[in-house]
């Protein structure tokens, strides 16, 4: 059995070829067109109201307003002014990644699961384990429940190692959740999903882990102060391409490792399956052959007491003495 770690960095590698095959990247800009509409358009529906509401609730607080005023007689003054949209963009980040994963889940998972298969375990048995209502059910609770450790966790961002830790940490939770639960859907049965789920939690909790380290990774781009507010609308659409393509590759790496996963356990089932067989299993474990029957061994003895006649002898014709 291939450990799990070793399986691990095998189907990061392919996980990453697969990233340059031209159906994967036909593929990937349909979240990217979907996410980036929808980011969009609430920008500029409830961009400014959000910010006026941001800013509002800043002055309503005595010990944030004080400060802010303090900062203003150093000659800080626009800070005031740039706090507030600094504020609703670092609020709508963890959002753009909660919609990227949704988006790749739904939308590019079952055809890059399809690619994977055909072209690596074209032999592999689909169970249906899951449809479509069903892994759409089991995306969006998991994502609810997501939203709601993020925000439950907000206070916590504010302590330095923990803003670094945290949010990585659920975002990584509920990609483990919700790509193995889209990539066994069409292949694995119930039981056997889960029965895989069960063995390989602590690989594919690794595998999310990464996954979630790797989504926030492109939130760096947003560290660059007061200029994200006047590049925005270029960094938004550049950061949901970027989550989309690392989304997009984590998909890729749990299809990979489920998949094989999947066929070796079902081999391994196939053998301990096997029917008892009295005879063979009496014998030895380095017995390769199976022993010779009783009627060739009759058949051996025989040919050892009559030997195989030989060649009948040439008679000359000679002349008779008589």
């Amino acid at each position: 059995m291939i450990k799990p770690m070793s399986r691990l960095a095998d189907s990061f590698w392919r996980a990453a070829a697969y990233c340059l095959h031209p159906r994967v990247i036909g593929l990937s800009l349909l979240p990217l067109i979907v996410s980036a509409a929808l980011a969009f358009g609430l920008g500029y529906f409830f961009w400014e109201a959000a910010v006026a509401g941001v800013r509002a609730t800043m002055e309503s607080w005595s010990l944030i307003d004080g400060m802010l005023k303090w900062l203003d007689s150093l000659g800080a003054a626009s800070f005031r002014t740039v706090l507030a949209p600094i504020i609703v963009l670092a609020m709508a980040v963890p959002a753009l990644v909660v919609l990227s994963l949704l988006l790749v889940a739904l939308l590019m998972t079952p055809s890059m699961v399809d690619l994977v298969a055909q072209r690596r375990f074209a032999s592999l048995e689909c169970k249906h384990g899951a449809g479509f209502v069903a892994s759409l059910s089991w995306s969006l609770g998991h994502t609810v429940l997501c939203v709601v450790l993020l925000v439950a966790s907000l206070p916590f961002w504010l302590i330095p190692p923990l803003a670094l830790i945290l949010p990585p940490l659920i975002w990584g939770w509920l990609g483990y959740r919700v790509f193995t639960f889209d990539v066994l859907a069409e292949h694995a049965s119930g039981p056997e999903r889960r029965r895989l789920i069960t063995e390989h939690r602590m690989p594919l909790l690794v595998l999310g882990l990464a996954t979630g380290y790797l989504g926030a990774a492109p939130a760096a781009i947003w560290a660059m102060g007061a200029l994200t507010i006047a590049f925005a609308p270029v960094l938004i659409l550049v950061s949901v391409w970027l989550y989309t393509l690392v989304f997009a590759f984590s998909s890729l790496w749990f299809s990979h490792y489920a998949l094989a996963a999947l066929q070796e356990m079902r081999r391994a089932d196939t053998v301990a399956d096997r029917a008892p067989d009295p005879v063979m299993d009496a014998l030895p474990a380095n017995y390769e052959a199976a022993p010779p029957r009783v009627l060739d061994q009759v058949e051996n003895v025989d040919d050892r007491q009559d030997p195989a006649p030989g060649p009948t002898p040439r008679i000359e014709n000679k002349p008779s003495p008589l």
